[in-house]
C-alpha cells in the first residue's frame, strides 16, 4: 500500500530523520515560558504560534505544507541542529503546561493532546528511538529539490532561486550524515543507497538545461552550476561510502532490524494513539483473522461449482487458495498496469456521487503518476498530498511500474493485485480513500488537526472505505469481489500480526512468508515485499487495522443508536471534518455534537 504523506511528516519534524532544511543562521526560537505564556492570549493564538516556530526547525516539513518562507534552506544534521530541536521541544513542552485542561474547549482539547504527543514523540525519537544512528535512509535532499521543481506554487524562476540556495549544504548536508551514521541495520543502509541513487532523477541535465533557459541572472546560472557540481560529487560520494558501509556490514555483521517489545510499545504509543496497547492489538487480529477466513470459506463454496467440475476440497483453505488462484489469474498486462490504474478513477468518482456518498470536490487535483525514482523501493503505490497551505496543489497517486521486474516476478505481482483487487487499491489510495481524506483534511478549520494527522486515521479511512464501497453496491455484490475484498482485508488484519510478530516476538524470514502465503492467500511477490517492508519500518504496518477497526465499529454504534435517522453522506462529511485526528477523538467530538 504506502507510506502516508503525513506519516512521513511526523518524521521530518523530528530532527531522527534530519531531512529537514533550515538556514545554518537560523535557530529555533528562545522563548522562556513566562514569555511565552504572556504572549498566549488563548489556545488558538498559542497554537498558530507553535505552529510558526516548528517550521523553523522542521521546514521541509513546511515546504510539504504549503509554507515557502524557508524553501531555499537546507538544513545540516549535526549536533547543534538536535540541541536547538530539543530546546525548541522543551520551551514549547512548557507553554504548553500554562494551560489548564478543564478549560479548553473539546476541539481545543484534542489540539492540545495533538501538540503534547508530537513533541514528546520528537523527544523520543531523538534521545530513544535514535534512528538518526542506524537508519542511513533517512537522509536523502532529494524530496526537497522534487518538491520545488515539480509543484508550480510560484513562478518558475522564483522556484529555481530556492533551488539554487537549498543545494549550497549538500555537501556538508552528507557529511554530517555520515558522522552520525553509527551501527545501522544492513536493509536500512541498502534502501538508502537505492534511494540516493534515485537523487539523479531529480538533480539531473533536464534540471540544468531548465536553469539555463530561465530567467536567473547570468551571477545566478554559474552559481547554479557551482553548487550543483558540487551536490552531484557529494551524492556520489555519499553512495560510495554506503556501498563501502553494505559490504562491511554483510561480511561484519549488521544491528538487527528488529527493535523489540519495549521500544515498539512505546513508538506504537506514539504513533497510533488508539487507547490501547500494540499487544491488545494483535491479539484482536488474531481473532477477526479467523472470522475472515470463516467468510472467505462461504463464498468460495457459494462459486465452486462456476468455476471447478471436480468436488471442493474438505479443507477450507485449501479450497480458497484455489479458488484465489483461479480467480487471480483475470488481471491486467504488465505494461498497462499504470494506465488501468488511471483509467480506473473516474468510475470510482462517479459511483461516489450517484451514491450521495460525500461531496467530492472537482478543483481538487488528482495525478496519476509513475512513480519517482527517488521514491521507490519502499511500496508499490501511494498518495503524496499538499498541505493545507497549498490546498490547490496536486495530489500525486503513485504507481510504480513493473518494467524492472522479471517476468515471473511481474506476473505474480499481476495476480495479487488482479482485477477485482486493483480496483480495491483504488478506491484506498484514491476515491474516496486516500486522497479523498486528505483534501477534506485540509480544509479542517483547525490547523492542528490537519498538519499533525494521525496514521492511524489517515490508513484506517482508507481501509474503512474498501469494505463502504461494497457495501453500497460498488462490483454489484459479486461474490468474486467480496471474496477478493476479503482477501485484501486479511491482508490488513495479518499486517498487524506480521509486524509485531517479527518485530517483538522474532519471527523469522520464512515463518513470515508462510503466514502471508498460506494463512491470507498472498502472492510469493507480494509476501516478499511485505517482508521487506516489515523490515524497514515498525508500527505503520498496524495502523490499517488499528483506523479501520475503531472507524468502522463507531459507525456501527451510530447506526444502531440512530435507526433510520443515520445518514451515511452525513456520517462521512463531518468525520473527514476534523482533520487527521486521531479517531478516538474524533468520536468524543461526533458524540457531543461539536
Amino acid at each position: 500500500m504506502k507510506k502516508s504523506f503525513l506519516v512521513m511528516a511526523l518524521a521530518l519534524a523530528g530532527v531522527g530523520s534530519l531531512t529537514g532544511c533550515n538556514p545554518q543562521d537560523k535557530v529555533a526560537p528562545e522563548v522562556s515560558v513566562p514569555q511565552a505564556v504572556n504572549q498566549v492570549q488563548d489556545f488558538a493564538a498559542f497554537s498558530n504560534r507553535f505552529i510558526g516556530a516548528l517550521w523553523q526547525v522542521a521546514p521541509t516539513w513546511a515546504l510539504y505544507s504549503g509554507v515557502h518562507d524557508y524553501d531555499g534552506l537546507l538544513q545540516i544534521p549535526n549536533e547543534q541542529t538536535m540541541a536547538q530541536t530539543l530546546a525548541f521541544v522543551t520551551a514549547q513542552q512548557k507553554a504548553l503546561s500554562q494551560f489548564d485542561t478543564g478549560k479548553l474547549s473539546a476541539g481545543e482539547l484534542i489540539d492540545y493532546r495533538l501538540i503534547e504527543n508530537l513533541l514528546a514523540s520528537m523527544a523520543w525519537e531523538q534521545q530513544t528511538f535514535k534512528s538518526w544512528q542506524w537508519d542511513p535512509s533517512g537522509y536523502n535532499v532529494a524530496g526537497g529539490f522534487a518538491q520545488l521543481i515539480n509543484e508550480e506554487y510560484a513562478p518558475l524562476d522564483s522556484r529555481l532561486k530556492s533551488l539554487v540556495s537549498r543545494l549550497e549544504n549538500v555537501p556538508a548536508y552528507y557529511a554530517a550524515a555520515r558522522a552520525n551514521i553509527v551501527n545501522p541495520t544492513l536493509e536500512h543502509t541498502e534502501l538508502a543507497l537505492q534511494q540516493n541513487q534515485g537523487a539523479f532523477s531529480v538533480l539531473n541535465d533536464e534540471l540544468v538545461a531548465k536553469v539555463a533557459a530561465s530567467g536567473l541572472s547570468d551571477a545566478d546560472k554559474a552559481l547554479f552550476q557551482t553548487r550543483y557540481q558540487a551536490a552531484v560529487d557529494a551524492i556520489k560520494e555519499h553512495n560510495s561510502w554506503l556501498e563501502q558501509l553494505i559490504a562491511s556490514l554483510k561480511q561484519d555483521g549488521a544491528k538487527d532490524f528488529r527493535i523489540g517489545e519495549a521500544l515498539y510499545e512505546q513508538k506504537f504509543a506514539y504513533d497510533i494513539q488508539s487507547g490501547m496497547t500494540a499487544n491488545e492489538l494483535y491479539q484482536k487480529a488474531l481473532a477477526d483473522k479467523d472470522r475472515v477466513q470463516a467468510e472467505m470459506a462461504k463464498l468460495t463454496a457459494q462459486i465452486w461449482d462456476k468455476y471447478f467440475s471436480e468436488p471442493m476440497p474438505s479443507e477450507p483453505k485449501i479450497a480458497i487458495r484455489q479458488m484465489i488462484d483461479k480467480l487471480s489469474a483475470n488481471h491486467v498486462k504488465r505494461d498497462d498496469f499504470v494506465a488501468e490504474v488511471r483509467a480506473q478513477i473516474p468510475a470510482l468518482v462517479e459511483f461516489v456521487n450517484q451514491h450521495r456518498l460525500l461531496t467530492l470536490d472537482p478543483n481538487k487535483p488528482l495525478v496519476v503518476r509513475e512513480t519517482p525514482e527517488y521514491m521507490r523501493g519502499y511500496a508499490g503505490a501511494s498518495v503524496s498530498a499538499p498541505g493545507p497551505y497549498d490546498k490547490g496543489g496536486n495530489t500525486y497517486y503513485n504507481v510504480t511500474p513493473l518494467d524492472g521486474m522479471s517476468d515471473e516476478s511481474a506476473e505474480s505481482y499481476l495476480r495479487e493485485y488482479n482485477h477485482w483487487i486493483l480496483q480495491v487499491l483504488n478506491i484506498h489510495e484514491a476515491i474516496p480513500g486516500h486522497y479523498t481524506q486528505l483534501v477534506y483534511s485540509n480544509e479542517s478549520p483547525s490547523l492542528v488537526k490537519s498538519l499533525f494527522g494521525n496514521g492511524a486515521m489517515v490508513e484506517g479511512w482508507a481501509v474503512y472505505t474498501e469494505r463502504m464501497m461494497l457495501e453500497q453496491g460498488y462490483g454489484n455484490f459479486e461474490p468474486e469481489m467480496w471474496l477478493m475484498y476479503y482477501k485484501w482485508n486479511l491482508r490488513v488484519i495479518v499486517n498487524t500480526i506480521l509486524d509485531y510478530s517479527i518485530q517483538v516476538k522474532g519471527m523469522d524470514r520464512d515463518e513470515a512468508i508462510r503466514l502471508m502465503t498460506e494463512e491470507a492467500f498472498q502472492q510469493q511477490a507480494e509476501a516478499e515485499g511485505k517482508w521487506r517492508r516489515a523490515t524497514l519500518s515498525q508500527v505503520q504496518l498496524t495502523s490499517y487495522y488499528a483506523g479501520y477497526r475503531e472507524i468502522y465499529d463507531f459507525r456501527e454504534q451510530l447506526k444502531q443508536e440512530q435507526g433510520d435517522k443515520f445518514d451515511l453522506k452525513a456520517f462521512h462529511e463531518q468525520f473527514l471534518s476534523y482533520g487527521s485526528a486521531p479517531v478516538k477523538y474524533i468520536k468524543s467530538l461526533m458524540k457531543e455534537g461539536k
